[in-house]
């Protein structure tokens, strides 16, 4: 079971047309100041937030109860001016959550009116997250021959190419910058990153690596990921044959 928790900005777009038209600059600080904020809220509560359109962020909650959420909610309110929406829903896979939670929000199934909560938490039950940490095997070797703008080309097509094949196995892509991806997973992380991996090196003409963390929250899963990830590297420059993937779990 995992609980996803959407933050959105309310009538975002509406409130940027009364800024006027040279607002860009504003928006883009205020939306990275927003995303510091609930990065740092969650992460006090060993939860993992990821940007997602920059107005709305996507944080996996696992041991967050509806209290929590509140406490949360409070502090933004106090740092910022926009109102925010919170939309919280738990399921066997990290898209079905996405989908309770937004069946909570579109119902409305209200959870504090005060503070814009909706939907469905699992709180303290059940408390287990997986995620993959992918990055991409030597890429300084393609930065020797093309720009930094064709580079970024290069991850766009891999993390397009991610997002469609991780929705059909109900799980949640997120690109971390650089060349470091995140894919919120369900149990059968392994067989799913094998595939992905082959899909990759036959349409992108990629070799990736992934390392696979399972935790009881989602910050210690992405650490166990990162670390696994780590391992993959280090036996890749001790000058051994690396493993693809490499899967670390508190269980």
């Amino acid at each position: 079971m995992i609980q996803i928790t959407i933050i959105k900005i309310n009538e975002y777009g509406p409130w940027t047309l009364t800024l006027g038209c040279d607002r860009e600059h504003e928006l883009q600080m205020l939306q990275a100041s927003l995303y510091k904020e609930v990065q740092k809220l969650f992460s006090d509560k060993n939860c993992l937030a990821f940007l997602n359109r920059s107005d709305e962020f996507f944080v996996v909650t696992n041991g967050l109860t509806l209290n929590d959420h509140i406490a949360i909610q409070k502090k933004l309110e106090e740092l910022f001016e926009l109102k925010l929406t919170m939309s919280i829903g738990f399921a066997q896979t990290p898209f079905d959550a996405n989908l309770k939670a937004h069946e909570g929000k579109q119902s409305p199934v209200i959870l504090n009116k005060e503070h814009n909560i909706f939907g469905f938490v699992n709180g303290k039950a059940d408390q287990k997250v997986t995620i993959m940490h992918f990055d991409v095997d030597d890429l300084s070797s393609s930065r020797k021959i093309k720009s930094p703008y064709e580079i970024s080309s290069t991850m766009f097509r891999l993390y397009s190419s991610m997002l469609e094949f991780f929705l059909e196995k109900k799980s949640l892509a997120f690109f971390m910058g650089g060349d470091n991806f995140m894919v919120v997973s369900n149990d059968n992380a392994k067989e799913y990153a094998q595939k992905f991996i082959q899909r990759a090196k036959a349409d992108l003409n990629l070799l990736l690596n992934c390392g696979i963390g399972i935790g009881k929250t989602s910050r210690e899963a992405a650490k166990l990921a990162t670390k696994s990830l780590d391992k993959i590297r280090e036996i890749r420059d001790s000058g051994k044959e690396k493993p693809e993937i490499l899967e670390t779990s508190c269980f």
